[in-house]
């Protein structure tokens, strides 16, 4: 145990559903300081795909997010399920599901997490390429998806205009764009 790790002494779900739970947890500091309650989300493993046709177009889907009250930009991408034998399985399901592109071309080019101060899980991010459209939309009885193409370097001239709202979209986007060569460290 790391000397910053704070020592758990109970926990209690208050809420335990498919898509979240949320645990009340009483902690020891380091210093001997109890703290109660502390509030934990536990979610899925997340995936997010930033999918490349053969143009250099990404593949986007525009959908209303309640949290903000807005229809958004953001790029395909998902909870993984338990059918779902891996974080790239995942995200071939997803992008496939909430677009009909698929590629033979998958690389994950990061992992991430949501807010480590308050949730459990991780956010796999993958970049797809020469994705190409193979079938229908396959959404979730909540879903209204429409997709869109954006040629890359559309996409990174406006990137500082807020096209995407996501920050999760925003590291996805970061990592794939490191990954194609496309971002310079100095």
């Amino acid at each position: 145990m790391n000397s910053f790790d704070w020592k758990l002494l109970k926990s209690r779900y208050l809420v335990k559903d498919k898509w979240l739970s949320l645990r009340a947890d009483t902690y020891q500091m380091p210093d001997g300081k109890i703290v109660e309650p502390f509030y934990v989300f536990e979610y899925s493993t997340w995936v997010n795909v930033v999918a490349l046709t053969k143009n250099q177009e990404v593949v986007l889907v525009e959908q209303y997010r309640h949290g903000i009250q807005k229809t958004v930009l953001e790029l395909p991408g998902g909870c993984m399920e338990p059918e779902d034998s891996s974080p790239l399985e995942a995200a071939k399901r997803e992008l496939w599901e909430e677009s009909g592109y698929t590629s033979n071309n998958f690389f994950e080019t990061g992992r991430i997490s949501p807010n480590p101060a308050t949730h459990n899980n991780f956010i796999h991010c993958f970049l797809a390429t020469d994705v190409e459209l193979v079938g229908n939309l396959k959404l979730d009885s909540t879903e209204i998806i429409n997709v869109t193409l954006l040629p890359l370097d559309n996409l990174i001239q406006n990137f500082d205009n807020g096209i995407f709202l996501q920050s999760f979209h925003v590291s996805s986007l970061f990592f794939a764009l490191k990954k194609l060569g496309k971002v310079q460290f100095y």
